[in-house]
């Protein structure tokens, strides 16, 4: 007898064989030896050269893992870990996710039941009425007939040669891709939640700066309308002052247009509708602050901490058994069927010796010929296996890219902060000693309308530079994997059918 080895590379090559006994002799036996049998490629994870080290990193940054577990509690936000807590229980898309891992797991239950014989109940009931001629040609009147059967029929693809262990195989990769996609969900969530909270704060701030300046800039107007009364300046100094200061306040429509938009998206992550976020967000709050510089490691790290990355390797693993699945497609399929059943004109006469009835036997199918759709069928899963490696390798160059960008813009707006902060503290210098000096006379007032301008832009600059810096950081956290990393219900559908038995049919809405 062929080893098994020897017996799959002679049924491959099928179509040079003459004769269907000759294959019948070998897959016969191989039926019978064989428990187990796969064609096609085996998954290996792909090895992916990644740089050593990211090339926007400074001396201050350390190559230690980074600590993204529920890194936005570094943040020192109260209200911003309850809204993530609150989003990642009733959010929409987190709820889509998970409904796509219970349809993943359903479909990899359905993959697993073909590798197990299918049995059936095969029970009839009929009654006859027929009219039988005599021998005169003359009717002898109608008979009625009664005939009971029961039995089973049990049938068994026998998987010779994988074909339905790589379906469940690549249900079980479809399972696992699913979750990753509930964890990348996830991880968009809290990124979205963090990144809209901090613009809110933000919106607040600097509509409080517009205020507190425009309020400065009333009591600048008010001494210039003082000392035009004196006859001390013309009145295009007061027109000038006051329109200022008018200047200034128009700026708040626009910035409290912007923070309802950033609350009501808020509102609309944590599954709430879109204003009910509103009063609780009224309440004022800092920018939150992040501790930088922060641990980064190194890129090798993103290829186990990125959901969209290892969804994508699981993707992969998932079309390279299809390949498998489409391969044993082209190879004799072997089934098992068999029946028994019991007979009788009365029920009475079910069960006995003389009733019962009953059949087994193999049944072989050889692919002969089929136009070469089987093998088309091959190469149209390498070509998908392909799409997916390419779709790996671009999810690990994002995540790369992702990082890198994150990192010169946390640098760079570091930055950018310190200077700010130096003109801010100069401006206000300025804007001091310029109205002590106007109100002594020794300065005019565009002096001081100079001064007072450059303060406000100096400062509404420095909150949308802590802005950025708290949004950077978020985004960096994202970048390396940083997602909820707790408990998730995923087996609790949505809407839970509850007649789903027989009953009367009832008409349709």
């Amino acid at each position: 007898m062929k080893s098994a080895g020897q017996a799959t590379t002679a049924l491959k090559n099928w179509n040079g064989k003459p004769s269907i006994c000759k294959r019948a002799m070998v897959i016969m036996p191989l039926a019978l030896v064989l428990s187990a049998c796969a064609v096609g490629p085996d998954y290996v994870k792909p090895s992916l050269a990644v740089p050593a080290q990211y090339t926007s990193t400074n001396r201050e940054q350390s190559a230690a893992k980074p600590q993204l577990s529920r890194w936005w509690t570094r943040l020192a936000d109260p209200m911003l870990n309850a809204l993530i807590e609150e989003a990642v229980q009733s959010n929409l898309d987190v709820a889509t996710a998970k409904a796509r891992v219970r349809e993943a797991r359903a479909t990899y239950h359905q993959s697993v039941g073909t590798l197990f014989p299918t049995v059936r109940n095969t029970d009839s009931a009929t009654r006859q009425r027929s009219v039988a001629g005599g021998s005169s040609g003359a009717a002898s009147g109608p008979q009625i007939t009664s005939q009971f059967q029961a039995g089973f029929d049990v049938s068994w693809e026998i998987d010779l040669f994988g074909k339905n262990q790589r379906g469940a195989e690549a249900a079980e990769y479809g399972v696992q891709a699913a979750d990753e996609q509930l964890r990348l969900a996830l991880l968009t969530l809290v990124g979205d939640v963090a990144s809209n909270y901090v613009q809110a704060r933000g919106y607040q701030a600097r509509i409080a700066l517009a205020q507190r300046t425009a309020a400065a800039q009333r009591e600048t107007a008010q001494l210039t309308k003082s000392r035009f009364d004196a006859g001390g300046i013309s009145g295009v100094d007061v027109a000038t002052s006051t329109g200022q200061a008018s200047t200034t306040e128009a700026a708040i429509p626009s910035l409290e247009v912007s923070y309802a938009e950033v609350v009501h998206r808020l509102g609309v992550l944590t599954g709430r509708a879109p204003g009910d976020l509103a009063t609780r967000m009224k309440r004022g709050g800092p920018i939150p602050r992040p501790k930088l510089p922060m641990p980064v490691g190194i890129p090798a790290d993103i290829l186990s901490a990125r959901p969209d990355v290892r969804q994508a390797e699981r993707v992969l693993a998932q079309a390279t058994a299809r390949i498998g699945q489409a391969e044993a497609a082209r190879y004799p399929t072997i089934s098992l069927a068999g029946n028994i059943a019991t007979t009788g004109s009365k029920i009475g006469d079910i069960a006995k010796n003389s009733s019962i009835g009953w059949s087994f036997g193999p049944t072989l199918n050889v692919p002969i010929f089929n136009g070469g759709q089987l093998r088309a069928a091959v190469e149209v899963e390498q070509a998908r296996r392909d799409q997916n490696f390419i779709g790996y390798k671009a999810a690990v160059l994002k995540a790369l890219e992702e990082v890198e960008n994150a990192l010169v813009a946390i640098a760079q707006e570091q930055i950018r902060y310190r200077k700010l902060t130096a003109s801010v503290v100069a401006y206000r210098q300025a804007t001091t000693l310029a109205r002590s000096l106007y109100q002594g006379g020794s300065a005019n007032f565009l002096t001081v309308l100079d001064a007072e301008r450059s303060l406000y832009t100096a400062e509404d600059a420095l909150v949308q530079s802590r802005i950025a810096l708290g949004t950077a950081y978020i985004t960096l956290n994202k970048a390396l994997g940083g997602g909820w990393n707790g408990a998730i219900e995923v087996s609790k559908p949505e809407l839970v059918d509850q007649d789903m038995g027989p009953r009367r049919a009832s008409t349709r809405p």
